[in-house]
């Protein structure tokens, strides 16, 4: 899996051993634990979609919420306007679609000047990327035409993300990443990666997406690396999380740089990172699902050893810490409990599917 948008010759991330670290690492008992504990989490979240589309959280975190429980549901293979759960996936898609600004920025919230107030625009931004890497694999999965109303939509998302990169700030450390929907000339790993997953997401639907901007974010992305303790920082010289690593990770895997030094490195230290205390973190910067999705999705693209330890465990500890209703306790420890337990839930869902192989955008 690669950002096409690099270059043709980059090298395919399929390893020979790839199918069996999909299938064999999980025996039968294990594979019908995974698809009731995903299928129970998906019923709950369909028993608490609003009228309007949107899933339960704050008002100005709904799209980015709301997307990544459309992620989820995607990632166990349904599909808007078809089977069990097609109208609601498809209410949910619209709901997103509708909140974009004139400017292409995918936010709920008022705009002062074209953009949010400060006090919302970190959670603009991460709404913004993860609704636009969700409308961009809805409208990828669907094979939706140039015509569809998703994809004006898309484009749009994309020409304001082009718009925030600061590919020209200073330090030069920062050069090329992302940060808050307000001017910044500092930038953070974890927004920055949420750009990279929409782009190459829109890549893959058929998106143009200069290579400059992918190219750029990536050296802002390496430059957070800290090769003295094998770990992305939240920016240089800054703070780091379990999250914040696997987010480097899975920036380079998905840049068909999975197998790079700096990659392999930091999944080595993410192993030792164990999710087996559920819903407990490092510290406030340490976000237990966040990290849990964000983790699970690189040490796929790691795959081998790094993938063969770490997932059985995590499939253990979420599907025995589950509620009777299918749903996951709301985040404990940090600013994130405040988005409720479909955020905290859809994180869980989308943490245990890479085995599936669904979603485009993660597939190895």
């Amino acid at each position: 899996m690669l950002f096409v948008a690099i270059s043709s010759s980059l090298p395919a991330q399929s390893d020979p051993q790839d199918p069996a670290i999909t299938r064999q690492i999980l025996n039968p008992t294990q594979w019908r634990q995974l698809d009731q504990t995903v299928d129970n989490g998906l019923r709950f979240l369909a028993s608490r979609q609003e009228a309007d589309g949107s899933f339960p959280t704050l008002k100005h975190a709904k799209p980015g919420v709301t997307s990544l429980c459309v992620l989820a549901f995607l990632s166990r293979g349904h599909l808007p306007n078809e089977g069990q759960y097609g109208k609601q996936i498809q209410r949910a898609i619209e709901f997103v679609a509708s909140a974009q600004k004139p400017n292409g920025l995918l936010t709920r919230e008022p705009l002062e000047n074209g953009l949010p107030s400060h006090g919302v625009s970190h959670v603009a931004m991460y709404n913004h990327g993860i609704s636009g890497l969700m409308l961009s694999e809805a409208y990828g999965v669907t094979g939706a035409a140039h015509n569809d109303p998703l994809h004006s939509v898309i484009a749009k998302a994309l020409e304001f993300s082009f718009s925030k990169q600061n590919r020209r700030s200073l330090p030069n450390t920062s050069r090329g990443g992302f940060d808050y929907a307000t001017s910044s000339f500092y930038n953070d790993l974890p927004i920055t990666s949420c750009q990279l997953l929409f782009f190459r997401s829109a890549r893959n639907a058929g998106f143009e997406v200069p290579a400059e901007h992918i190219d750029d974010a990536l050296l802002f992305v390496k430059s957070c690396y800290d090769p003295r303790e094998s770990i992305f920082r939240y920016r240089d010289h800054h703070t780091y999380s379990r999250g914040v690593t696997a987010c480097g990770i899975l920036a380079l895997s998905l840049a068909g740089e999975h197998q790079t030094e700096i990659a392999r490195s930091a999944g080595a230290w993410l192993g030792t990172q164990s999710f087996d205390r559920f819903n407990r973190s490092r510290d406030s910067h340490d976000r237990y699902f966040y990290s849990a999705y964000y983790t699970s999705q690189a040490m796929f693209q790691l795959g081998g050893d790094h993938w063969n330890k770490f997932y059985p465990p995590l499939l253990d500890v979420l599907s025995k810490n589950q509620l009777d209703d299918g749903s996951w306790d709301r985040e404990l420890g940090s600013d994130t409990a405040r988005y409720g337990n479909a955020y905290s839930s859809s994180l869980a869902i989308l943490a245990l599917t890479p085995p599936y192989q669904i979603l485009p955008i993660f597939q190895r």
